[in-house]
């Protein structure tokens, strides 16, 4: 197991990674339809998504819980 410290950096890793896997298969889906080389073409898309969306998430968290904790209010 990983040290609590560590939890938003793997919250993080598997939003973008879960994520980017969804977005990617029907960006694939859409552009090639299903069929031969469907799984690698998603494969290596998702993994090029992942590169990128991962960091972004990270940078992005911070500002999201800020927009958030001002859009809502203390009961």
């Amino acid at each position: 197991m990983f040290p609590r410290k560590f939890g938003p950096v793997l919250f993080g890793l598997l939003l973008s990674g879960l994520m980017s896997l969804l977005v990617s298969g029907i960006a694939t889906v859409r552009a090639l339809g299903i069929g031969a080389g469907f799984a690698l073409a998603w494969a290596g898309a998702w993994l090029t998504s992942w590169l990128l969306a991962f960091p972004a998430v990270l940078l992005v968290a911070p500002l999201a819980r800020r927009a958030v904790a001002r859009l809502v209010r203390e009961d």
